[in-house]
């Protein structure tokens, strides 16, 4: 839930700063986002528009002195602790009307609407945003006015890396319970982990880790290096969101009675791994965008 929480606040909102932000907006924001003193967010998302971002239908209509926005965004992390948040709303029509616009928690019309309570992932907050009537200025328009989508794209590729880092550590997680589990359980006079059904599902599950471990690590290091490909991008996060559901079902399979129970936390990282099985994209978006990339747009065809 942590690692949820800080991705959003450096890579969501931090990040999309530092390269989008004119120098203004750098010198007013990032400072206290980076010390940890302010905590940052995006909104994206509405009830009706996941995945389909451009059906968003939080608009963001033009004044004499700037902008009012008015709508709802959903499924936002980290926004009941925000104090600033890259927010995308509609300044025209389709893909070409998008604009991102820098929001503070104390912008009168912006306020905070009901709390999600979700399957995992508890620690990380997550909840709606309300714009109803929100005067904005002309200084908080981030990046180029109706390139907003330009915007969110630029910053996907370096999310689905940065977010695939957690299906690891729940991996790894799963192994560091499991292991010392089935060497001390015992079940007809030997530990449960002496039995070759179980030493399979441990390597399955170190399999599992290491294959994803070394293909994300990959995409990161070409992200450092500025090289990365969407589809790479999008298929570590893929690997490694469904391993790690994977895994950690074995691991409460491995724990038998006690896995199911809140006794031991295997439950607890089922529940937080299938988050980015949906977030950050879903796996059926990510598979799509992985062939459309690799296959290519389909030739013209004269008619």
């Amino acid at each position: 839930s942590i690692g949820l929480s800080y991705g959003a606040h450096s890579n969501l909102c931090v990040n999309q700063i530092r390269r989008w932000g004119n120098p203004e907006q750098k010198a007013k924001y990032l400072p206290k986002l980076v010390s940890g003193e302010h905590v940052g967010s995006l909104a994206m998302s509405e009830a009706g528009a996941g995945s389909d971002v451009v059906s968003m239908k939080l608009r963001a209509r033009k004044t004499d002195t700037g902008y009012v926005l008015d709508g709802t965004t959903f499924w936002i992390t980290n926004a009941a602790y925000a104090d600033t948040l890259v927010v995308y709303a509609k300044t025209g029509e389709g893909s070409r009307g998008i604009t991102a616009f820098l929001i503070e928690k104390d912008m009168p019309g912006f306020s905070i609407g009901q709390k999600i309570d979700k399957m995992g992932m508890r620690g990380s907050p997550t909840a709606e945003l309300v714009f109803d009537g929100c005067e904005v200025p002309d200084s908080v328009v981030m990046g180029p006015l109706n390139g907003g989508v330009g915007v969110l794209m630029s910053g996907l590729d370096y999310e689905r890396a940065v977010l695939a880092g957690i299906q690891l550590g729940i991996m790894q997680a799963c192994l560091d319970v499991v292991i010392p589990y089935v060497r001390e359980r015992k079940q007809f006079g030997q530990p449960i982990g002496q039995f070759q059904l179980i030493q399979a599902k441990v390597a399955d599950m170190y399999v599992a880790l290491s294959s994803a471990r070394a293909y994300v690590y990959a995409v990161a290091k070409s992200c450092d290096a500025g090289k990365t490909t969407r589809f790479d991008a999008a298929g570590a996060i893929l690997l490694a969101s469904e391993s790690a559901v994977k895994v950690s079902l074995e691991a409460i399979q491995a724990l038998g009675g006690a896995g199911y129970t809140k006794d031991w936390p295997v439950e607890r990282f089922m529940r937080d791994a299938k988050l980015l099985d949906i977030g950050a994209g879903t796996n059926e978006v990510r598979r799509m965008l992985i062939g459309r990339e690799l296959i290519g747009a389909a030739p013209k065809v004269a008619q």
